[in-house]
């Protein structure tokens, strides 16, 4: 069985931010490739420009990662989608906030302002 983790994935795009989702994503074997939606991301050799991962296909630049449990997961403000799939799951066992279960967005300020 392949291993799956609930991920923050932001695209970097032409700027430094971009859309951002919570997402399940699946590990490659040697976990230097996530998939998720049907796209492979590989782990970049250096991390510049705020990118962690870049698109196979497009070359286009991401950043992924866990999420963090204070919901601190962007740089920059913007706002987070949560996928159906994972959204509960979100709410109660990273964020521990049950009461949030069915919220599907959430506006965050992020650590620095543009």
């Amino acid at each position: 069985m392949k291993k799956t983790r609930i991920m923050y994935i932001e695209s970097k795009g032409e700027d430094v931010t971009g859309p951002g989702r919570i997402g399940r994503v699946t590990f490659s074997k040697s976990e230097r490739s996530v998939y998720y939606h049907g796209r492979m991301f590989c782990k970049t050799a250096r991390a510049f420009g705020k990118a962690n991962y870049y698109d196979a296909e497009t070359g286009e630049e991401y950043w992924i990662s866990g999420c963090k449990k204070n919901g601190g997961d962007r740089l920059y403000s913007g706002t987070i989608e949560i996928d159906d799939d994972v959204r509960e799951e979100y709410w109660t066992e990273i964020r521990k906030m049950p009461e949030r279960r069915d919220q599907y967005t959430v506006r965050v300020a992020g650590k620095y302002s543009l």
